[in-house]
């Protein structure tokens, strides 16, 4: 099973930024859509920013609508998500996700399937 690899995380001030990476662990099927999830302790996970691979659409949480952007021209299967203007909030794990699935009709929306293990992200006041 295919595996993502994050990197990236690590401990920020209110209003710094971090870039965080995500790629594949080994060759594999072109994704319909890659992703970004956090989970803060004690919370849900949230769908935080998405991109669909073909047309490179992306999908941002109204949380971090205008903060984080994930940059066009990813590689096959790697990510990026650019945060300006962190914010003590934005403290959390944050997960990279994939849809691998080898056979995708046209215009369907993602299915996350592949995960990673999880990078931290720490914003102090």
């Amino acid at each position: 099973q295919v595996q993502l690899v994050e990197s990236g995380g690590g401990a920020v001030q209110a209003g710094g930024s971090l870039r965080l990476s995500c790629a594949a662990s080994k060759d594999t099927y072109m994704s319909h859509c890659m992703g970004w999830f956090r989970q803060a302790p004690g919370k849900e996970r949230e769908e935080v920013a998405s991109i669909y691979i073909d047309s490179e659409a992306t999908i941002y949480a109204e949380s971090v609508r205008g903060r984080f952007t994930i940059p066009p021209g990813n590689a096959k299967n790697t990510v990026s998500l650019q945060m300006h203007s962190l914010k003590p909030e934005d403290t959390a794990m944050y997960y990279c996700a994939a849809d691998l699935r080898p056979v995708v009709v046209a215009g369907s929306l993602c299915e996350f399937d592949s995960w990673g293990q999880g990078t931290q992200v720490t914003v102090s006041s």
